[in-house]
């Protein structure tokens, strides 16, 4: 089951996506892209969390390609907004 969802930013795209890099790597993720797109993957209690980015104009957009069952996408969602907006 996959999740997309779209986070605004009011940053430069350059700072958000360095922002979403950040929060990534914190948690000893994988975080490979640029202004324009991108992919990720980190693991959260555990479980692994893979997924693409888009950066359109001031939004993010995700697609959390693969993901556990019982990790909500509204978990994954509150924890990018916290380190991008």
């Amino acid at each position: 089951m996959s999740c997309k969802f779209n986070l605004p930013f009011s940053a430069p795209p350059e700072v958000a996506v360095e922002q979403a890099k950040s929060a990534i790597e914190s948690q000893n993720g994988l975080f490979e892209g640029d202004t324009s797109n991108g992919h990720f993957e980190v693991t959260v209690f555990g479980n692994n969390i893979k997924g693409d980015y888009i950066v359109q104009g001031q939004n993010l957009q995700l697609e959390i390609t693969d993901k556990p069952f019982f990790v909500p996408c509204s978990m994954i969602e509150s924890f990018l907004v916290k380190y991008i907006q």
